[in-house]
């Protein structure tokens, strides 16, 4: 089973699919998430979001100044300022 993954920034969605694994950083460190994970709220530290999808691409956003929140293989992933890495 996949998560599904929502990233969004103040202005847009950012990106929304099915994810096999995503790690993300928290004021208290590196959280990594795959499906089954025990629900959490964080907030986000400035860094990178890792979100590798079901097909094995991964892909890399860099978020700040927001939270995250997972329950029931939904991870939702709240920032201020969020954008795609190229």
């Amino acid at each position: 089973m996949a998560l599904t993954v929502t990233l969004v920034s103040a202005e847009a969605e950012v990106w929304h699919g099915e994810a096999s694994l995503v790690v993300a950083k928290t004021v208290e460190g590196e959280i990594g998430f795959m499906s089954g994970h025990e629900p959490v709220l964080a907030i986000l530290a400035e860094g990178e979001v890792r979100i590798t999808q079901s097909n094995g691409e991964k892909i890399v956003a860099t978020a700040e100044d927001g939270f995250l929140s997972m329950e029931n293989d939904e991870l939702t992933i709240v920032a201020g300022n969020a954008a795609l890495q190229s």
